[in-house]
């Protein structure tokens, strides 16, 4: 396992992010204690130390399984969790961006993780209600507390990132060194605004559901699943992927990938997430998934592969994206020579 400054930090953090939703078996799809346990080892074995939950995370028992699996490794984890959701008990400010939701949940989720602070706090989907000056001051509080080092955001628009870090930077608070997205060969739509943004601002990038739900594990395309797997992927994720033509080919591309390396469809797709400078978030509900999706890490693809990945899934990206990369815009932005200049700001997926 090798290891990246998280964004514009110091902080070491492993190139796979062991994701913790499945941890607790309250949601009816979980993964039991003794497996959860199996599956944080495996990791920590291959040399993973980012690891990821949340204070909703099946019902909060993902977080009481780390607090116990960690405790004689809390100097050595890097442990990130997230506010913002609620558990469902009808209480206005039981969720939500505000400093209220933010203290109490972070209150909650030391206790159920045995620790007394957080290396990385994340504001888990923005609300369009709480002001942003709220917002990253509460946060510059809880890290001045001490209860909290890092911070990052998930689940919201670039622009709002931008104006909470521009805002932070002025004021001297805290600034987010993290984002979490959900990006992979299906999901490539962040490419548009949310990547650039974060390569622009040195913002370190987690992807969440980097196998899209199953889709590019080769289990749905090849039939490698039993109806009983098929009807908890069916629960958990259901409305979050489409079985569209598209997604069934760039599955079937990966598929074919895979076969001429001679590895496994999610390492394939894992692996192009890593070319990309990503960090997956990998999770499952059983420890060999995740074993076989920690070989990932060994693989290299080809550029002749990741070409032939990108074409299959590429996007549209839409005004004023293409209109930029227009050869006639290009010519009068840049008097024709755009090709002459060497600007190590222009983002490389802005191309």
């Amino acid at each position: 396992m090798q290891y990246k400054l998280l964004g514009k930090s110091g902080l070491r953090v492993s190139e796979l992010c062991l994701g913790t939703m499945t941890f607790g078996e309250d949601w009816g799809w979980g993964s039991s204690k003794e497996e959860s346990k199996a599956i944080y080892d495996a990791f920590r074995e291959a040399g993973g130390n980012f690891i990821d939950t949340a204070n909703i995370y099946t019902n909060g028992t993902s977080e009481q399984f780390l607090g116990e699996f960690i405790t004689d490794q809390r100097d050595e984890v890097v442990l990130a969790t997230k506010y913002s959701n609620g558990l469902g008990d009808g209480n206005p400010n039981g969720s939500g961006n505000q400093r209220k939701s933010m203290v109490q949940s972070v209150e909650a989720s030391l206790k159920r993780l045995n620790t007394d602070y957080i290396d990385v706090l994340w504001l888990h989907i923005w609300d369009f209600m709480t002001p942003p000056e709220e917002v990253m001051r509460a946060f510059d509080d809880l890290v001045r507390s001490g209860k909290v080092l890092y911070i990052g955001i998930s689940d919201a628009p670039a622009w709002i990132v931008a104006q909470c870090n521009t805002l932070a930077e002025w004021r001297g608070w805290t600034q987010f060194i993290g984002l979490q997205i959900e990006y992979s060969l299906i999901q490539r739509t962040p490419e548009r605004e949310l990547l650039p943004m974060a390569h622009t601002l040195d913002i370190g990038v987690t992807a969440w559901s980097p196998l899209a739900s199953g889709w590019l594990t080769g289990k749905y395309t090849q039939g490698n699943t039993t109806g009983e797997e098929r009807r908890l992927d069916s629960e958990m994720m259901e409305g979050f992927v489409d079985k569209s033509d598209r997604n069934t080919k760039i599955a079937q591309t990966v598929d074919k990938v895979a076969e001429q390396i001679g590895t496994s469809s999610s390492q394939v797709a894992l692996a192009w997430l890593l070319s990309k400078g990503v960090i997956p978030i990998i999770g499952a509900r059983k420890v060999s998934h995740v074993e076989d999706n920690l070989k990932c890490i060994d693989l290299k693809l080809s550029s002749e592969q990741i070409q032939q990945l990108d074409e299959v899934s590429k996007i549209e990206l839409g005004f004023p994206h293409d209109f930029f990369n227009a050869d006639m815009v290009k010519n009068f932005a840049y008097n024709g020579t755009f090709d002459k200049i060497d600007n190590h700001r222009y983002s490389q997926l802005a191309n």
